[in-house]
């Protein structure tokens, strides 16, 4: 299965990775937001082919970018379908000169995410799926590749994080995992990447107790469901995205749906929540 929409939003990930290349490792110009994070031309100039390429594919459909989020609720509200994209995830990977930066396009219909698409600028691979259409990694050269979560650890819990946003509270939960499960494996991954490697069986749980935004996670949480993987709130309902006044997603935890340690971790995250 596929989604007819999804051919062009591979093309267009592809050419704003390709847009963003010539700003990496260049010593690129940061400017801070209002909110404190950085933004520079790399991020802009991936956020122009991104919303004037989905608009002119599909006009029916509204674009919901982190360049360009300044939308009123009132306008949101009415949204039955949209985009949410982050141009340039991992902008403080990006300008620490690391490949751990991603483009991130979803298309999101009634609060739930219908596809996802990721794109690693600095290898050309690309991830995408969906709950209704599984999950694939394209590596330039290669036929895609099918990827599906991994339900049960081959030795051990691996752990992915953030290399920049932990907190006190994740830090509480990975020592009640530690008491349940015996040591884990810590692994620090930058941007979207954290569930891909969920996606694709390299890792097997994403706890995040910390801030992010809707277009930080929503793309590569198709990627996630369609290999087989959810993403929790703390309360364990599946992780939405209806219109609301913030922006930023409740904590969440991401892991393979049918895990037979689901609910343990469920059930340590919900006693910290």
């Amino acid at each position: 299965m596929s989604h007819p929409l999804l051919a062009g939003v591979l093309e267009l990930v592809q050419q704003a990775g390709e847009a963003i290349l010539p700003f990496w490792r260049q010593g690129v110009e940061v400017v801070e937001k209002a909110d404190a994070s950085p933004v520079t031309a790399a991020d802009l100039a991936a956020h122009g082919i991104l919303a004037e390429g989905l608009l002119a594919m599909e006009p029916g459909i509204p674009v919901l970018s982190e360049e360009d989020a300044d939308i009123a609720l009132s306008e949101r509200a009415g949204w039955s379908r949209w985009w949410l994209v982050d141009p340039l995830d991992g902008t403080k990977e990006f300008i620490a000169d690391s490949e751990e930066f991603t483009v991130n396009v979803a298309l999101v219909e009634r609060g739930e995410v219908v596809f996802g698409v990721v794109g690693i600028p600095a290898t050309g691979v690309i991830y995408h799926g969906g709950r209704e259409f599984g999950a694939w990694r394209v590596a330039p050269g290669e036929p895609p590749r099918a990827i599906n979560v991994r339900e049960t650890p081959a030795s051990g819990l691996t752990v992915v994080a953030s290399r920049r946003h932990g907190s006190a509270l994740q830090e509480q939960l990975l020592t009640a995992l530690v008491a349940r499960f015996g040591d884990i494996e810590r692994v620090s991954v930058g941007s979207s990447l954290k569930f891909c490697q969920l996606a694709e069986g390299s890792a097997d749980f994403y706890p995040r107790l910390a801030p992010t935004s809707q277009w930080d996670t929503a793309a590569a949480q198709g990627v996630l469901e369609g290999a087989g993987g959810a993403v929790l709130t703390l309360q364990g309902e599946p992780l939405r995205y209806e219109a609301r006044e913030s922006l930023l997603n409740p904590f969440f935890l991401a892991l393979p749906a049918d895990a037979s340690w689901r609910g343990l971790i469920v059930e340590e995250a919900r006693a910290l929540g």
